[in-house]
């Protein structure tokens, strides 16, 4: 079982954060959702949800991380760059090569201006490609490079889920999962 912090800053977009967080336990992951506001785990998401965390950033040990996993979403990943722990933590896990993974604005707002992406294929939402700093922007769903999976948007958080759920488990339980949400029934009628 893998060890995933999902990050929440207010703003995040909501379907980039729980896809990913439903379908990484559906499949036996240890996810621990974080807020990174000031000394609170109570997150609003872009479009007013209020969602509880698990914990706070600052409350939290991320050495164990298998992954790390940023939502998009504005001005959640604006408010997720801005937290100087967490620019930290992605630093250490780059370094260990260790998995991180980000979705719609957050790969070109966090990652790209870090320069985490110097040398990497990545895909984000469109209009955000010019802050893929040293990246080769693939305008893909769901991108897997290495230790670091992009994804493009909303639309693409229940293949990036899946696509993480694969590298951290196996294709077999990925598609079990994905059969069992009626993901496969959905794309086989290309609706």
């Amino acid at each position: 079982m893998a060890k995933v912090y999902v990050f929440l800053a207010d703003g995040f977009e909501d379907v980039e954060a729980l896809i990913p967080v439903d379908v990484l336990r559906r499949g036996g992951q240890d996810v621990v959702t974080v807020s990174v506001m000031d000394d609170s785990q109570t997150v609003e998401s872009a479009h007013g949800v209020t969602m509880i965390a698990d914990t706070w950033i600052g409350d939290c040990d991320l050495t164990d991380a298998d992954l790390l996993l940023l939502p998009g979403g504005m001005p959640g990943a604006s408010n997720l760059y801005a937290c100087e722990p967490l620019r930290q933590a992605l630093v250490n896990q780059q370094e260990e090569g260790k998995m991180i993974a980000a979705i719609c604005a957050s790969p070109a707002i966090v990652l790209g201006q870090m320069g985490l992406l110097q040398g990497y294929r990545a895909t984000c939402y469109p209009g955000f490609e010019q802050l893929l700093s040293g990246a080769e922007y693939t305008g893909e769903l769901c991108t897997v490079d290495g230790n670091i999976i992009t994804g493009e948007g909303p639309a693409a958080a229940f293949p990036f889920a899946y696509a993480l759920l694969a590298i951290l488990q196996d294709e077999a339980t990925a598609q079990q999962i994905a059969d069992g949400m009626r993901y496969t029934h959905l794309m086989a009628e290309g609706r």
